[in-house]
């Protein structure tokens, strides 16, 4: 490559052609893998033909950074597309991204819990009377985290950015709840009810979500990393792009689950029922099948 920061640069990002120059992923970011790989420090591989320096990410939000590299604004977006757009930032290395989209996160967190019908303190004194029905109320962006809400109904709640990390919430009722982009890390969900509900971006890294009713549930683009998902119901669960990457589903039944462009990396799916399940589009790579039930899965 030559040593030209103002010369154009053609990227293949997952399958998605982007232009731009040297200058524009090397400027604002310094530090960032991208400055570090357009650096002239490194040989890079090239399409002998069309030009075109191929890295081997998702597409999908690339140009969204391309913007953050040439205007330094943080784009407006949803809040499950905040979720990925992170993790490609965390991935690039562009900490002042990193450092945008979360106090963008941070202000919309404190809008919705002026809006909010219940606060963390209302809900602490509730537990202590012993009042823990929350159906159909909205707890937008409150913290509850660490929090014991074991047995609480929040069916039909608006739960949008809920901090429930670590949180006990054995056997509570999650059914038709609203939880896109909640963060269930570390949290106790043994035996809950998620029945039909949305959680769409949702972190449950490291959860126990041991025999938890996920049926019906909406769990696009959610981290399950190293949850343990054992004799959990996802039937009909809508598992697209989501992360389950050394999740523990030993025994879990995900009887017309969709797996497309799931991450089942090294995953545990013993005894799991995976009957005529479509598995064609889903990364079974270091996964352990043994005794899986399997008859008609499509791979």
């Amino acid at each position: 490559m030559k040593d030209d920061f103002s010369s154009a640069l053609r990227l293949n990002i997952g399958g998605k052609k982007f232009w731009t120059t040297i200058d524009t992923v090397t400027q604002r970011e310094p530090d960032s893998m991208l400055a570090a790989m357009f650096s002239g420090r490194h040989t890079l591989s090239q399409d002998p033909h069309k030009g075109y320096v191929f890295v081997d990410r998702d597409g999908t939000h690339f140009r969204h950074i391309l913007n953050w590299l040439r205007d330094g604004v943080v784009p407006t977006l949803e809040e499950a597309e905040y979720s990925e757009l992170l993790r490609e930032a965390e991935y690039y290395q562009l900490l002042g991204l990193i450092d945008g989209i979360q106090d963008v996160l941070n202000k919309r967190k404190e809008e919705d819990e002026l809006r909010t019908e219940l606060t963390r303190t209302d809900i602490i004194k509730c537990i202590q009377s012993e009042r823990v029905r929350f159906r159909g109320v909205n707890l937008s962006g409150i913290d509850l985290s660490k929090l014991d809400l074991s047995y609480v109904d929040f069916s039909y709640a608006c739960l949008k950015n809920v901090f429930f990390s670590r949180a006990n919430l054995q056997c509570a009722k999650f059914r038709d709840v609203d939880a896109e982009g909640s963060i269930f890390h570390n949290a106790n969900l043994r035996e809950c009810e998620f029945t039909s509900a949305n959680l769409r971006g949702a972190l449950l890294a490291g959860a126990c979500l041991q025999s938890a009713n996920l049926q019906d549930a909406c769990l696009v683009y959610c981290s399950f990393c190293g949850a343990d998902l054992r004799s959990a119901h996802l039937q009909n669960a809508d598992l697209t792009n989501a992360n389950l990457e050394g999740a523990n589903l030993e025994g879990a039944n995900l009887k017309g689950a969709k797996l497309i462009n799931a991450n089942l990396k090294g995953a545990n799916l013993q005894r799991a029922y995976l009957r005529h399940v479509n598995l064609r589009d889903t990364d079974l790579e270091g996964a352990r099948l043994d005794g899986a039930n399997l008859l008609g899965a499509i791979r």
